[in-house]
């Protein structure tokens, strides 16, 4: 018996290394979702909303390099768009199958239709829909070629009578070609750049996601430069471990040790890093950027040179031509003044909290200390990331997945569930916030119906946390961020899962520590300080005359007790803090 389009394709997905589909079946998707379940090598993860699915597949392709999600036509197209929009953005690649209507009915505003081509151009680099047979296994190597090279999502359209047709075999190739070419400046460009580090004093090393594979060559060059090394959000979890010369983060999550190091040397050298947030960035000391994407070069600093390459060969490169610096007082100096922040830091792990206060900093580094070496960590947009940013330590073997560049409420929980499926053998642990947990709170049910042993961690502080903050500090005082939320543990366990609250400072690590040792899925509702504050590493005077705005204000409107809470808990230790 011959095989048909949605057979062909689902063949074609497991020879590229696709484990899973992440979907919520429907008509137009069902002859694919047969052809899956035929197969047997392909597991379909039944989600409760293709938002969730593409989230679960953007974390299981960040961590094993390939993922597949689909959605039936019409809102299934439209539930997947935000989740599709973070793999995007985070440049993972992700294969997205948008059935779509019979091909005899596009352009008749037939029932469910949408215009895929247009709808999914901004968050794909491939994006096609195939009208017959002969074009299908084509458009399909063609997508995973997209996804995998480029580093993004590729959209393959799929009407439901194009699923039935007979396979036609492909006239091209059909392999996923996986290559790894050696990219680097030139010599030129090395021996100018060398040039430079050889004759200025003071070199600081800021690395990105994209220096995640150049662990060792960093170090070795920070060793000779003696150069202090700072990392993105996305590069701590890859720069961080065995490096005696990190000073940690800069920008909205970072301390104020890197955005120093940043400011005090004379030239900084961004290795695989698009870091967004220019007002951190040095003016007036010299910068370099060495990115593998050379239309990023420059985009956040003016750059004294702008080089292309892949991060661990351009370093591997330049390490021969670098003259080891003999003067260490610049780094000793950024080593120490990092030190000082990590103390200032435990001021209120160490405070711990109150009732139904609990402080997020101590949930955050007791869940650090008991987790495992090999962990793999998921958090939530906001504070969630504040709190991981900054007490969650990379190892070598741990993994932190978030939605760093599209900066989407709600990724933590379905990212945890594409990265428990992948790695069962891993602690997955999901740092959530209140409102994120909210959002697509249905996909509880799917880690019951897996029954995946992922442990949520709920930072209930019954707030938009970050939300309130921006309002603050623009002098606004804030309006609807509040939350009234149902009891989470109680949720938890209506999905068939333990959840259990937990209000004292106390109960923490006791709770923490059994969650981890549960062997099913279980949530911590933690009640924590709705009125913590995130310190950035640089307080602008705006922003401390927009808190001040934003009090008198509240005041003004009745809400003493609301100004008084916020004062005690956060102002008791600011000197110690500053």
């Amino acid at each position: 018996m011959s095989k048909n389009v949605a057979e062909q394709l689902v063949e074609m997905l497991v020879e590229v290394g696709v484990k899973r589909v992440y979907a919520v079946t429907g008509d137009s998707l069902n002859y694919f979702n047969d052809a899956v379940k035929r197969n047997g090598k392909i597991k379909w993860i039944h989600v409760r909303n293709e938002e969730a699915g593409a989230f679960a597949a953007a974390a299981e392709a960040e961590l094993d390099g390939i993922a597949c999600c689909a959605g039936s036509c019409g809102p299934g197209h439209v539930h997947l768009i935000n989740g599709l929009y973070d793999a995007h953005r985070s440049h993972v690649p992700v294969i997205a199958i948008a059935s779509t209507i019979p091909t005899s009915e596009f352009g008749m505003d037939f029932f469910q239709e949408t215009n895929t081509i247009k709808l999914f151009d901004d968050c794909s680099y491939y994006n096609q829909v195939a009208t017959t047979a002969a074009q299908a296994p084509r458009m399909f190597q063609t997508a995973v070629q997209h996804a995998i090279h480029k580093k993004g999502v590729a959209v393959f359209g799929l009407p439901g009578d194009v699923a039935q047709m007979d396979a036609v075999e492909s006239i091209t190739a059909m392999q996923l070609f996986n290559n790894k070419p050696v990219i680097r400046p030139s010599d030129m460009e090395l021996n100018t750049l060398a040039e430079l580090l050889n004759s200025e004093k003071k070199i600081m090393l800021y690395c990105g996601i994209g220096a995640a594979e150049a662990h060792d060559e960093v170090v070795a060059l920070a060793a000779k430069l003696k150069a202090p090394v700072g990392f993105s959000f996305r590069g701590k979890m890859s720069i961080q471990y065995d490096n005696p010369y990190e000073v940690g983060m800069t920008g909205l999550l970072g301390q104020p040790s890197g955005y120093h190091a940043m400011h005090e040397a004379d030239v900084v050298l961004l290795l695989g890093t698009d870091f967004p947030y220019v007002n951190f960035m040095p003016e007036k000391n010299k910068v370099v950027q060495i990115d593998e994407k050379p239309e990023r070069l420059g985009r956040r600093a003016k750059l004294t040179m702008g080089l292309c390459g892949n991060i661990s060969d351009s370093v591997s490169a330049l390490l021969p031509l670098v003259e080891e610096k003999k003067d260490e007082s610049f780094l000793k100096a950024q080593l120490e003044f990092y030190q000082k922040v990590i103390e200032r830091q435990q001021v209120y792990v160490k405070d711990r909290g109150e009732e139904n206060k609990i402080q997020p900093e101590f949930v955050a580094e007791t869940l650090n200390r008991l987790a495992a070496q090999d962990a793999i960590f998921t958090v939530d947009t906001g504070m969630c990331c504040v709190w991981g940013a900054r007490f969650i330590d990379g190892t070598g073997e741990r993994k932190m997945l978030g939605s760093f560049n599209h900066g989407s409420m709600a990724n933590a929980m379905p990212m945890a569930i594409g990265a428990a499926l992948a790695h069962p053998e891993k602690q997955v642990i999901a740092l959530c916030g209140d409102g994120g947990l909210s959002m697509l709170l249905g996909d509880l049910a799917t880690i019951k119906q897996y029954n995946l042993p992922i442990k949520l961690i709920v930072f209930n502080n019954r707030a938009l946390g970050m939300v309130k903050l921006e309002m603050e500090v623009d002098g606004l005082p804030d309006n609807e961020t509040d939350m009234i939320n149902p009891d989470f543990a109680l949720v938890a366990q209506a999905m068939g899962f333990k959840g259990i609250t937990v209000s004292k400072p106390e109960e923490v690590e006791t709770a923490i520590s059994h969650a981890l040792i549960e062997d099913g899925p279980v949530l911590l509702n933690i009640m924590t300080n709705p009125n913590a504050l995130a310190m950035p590493p640089k307080i602008e005077w705006a922003q401390v005359k927009g808190m001040t705005e934003s009090m008198a204000k509240l005041m003004l409107g009745g809400k003493m007790s609301e100004v008084l809470d916020t004062i005690k808990s956060n102002y008791k230790h600011l000197g110690e803090v500053l």
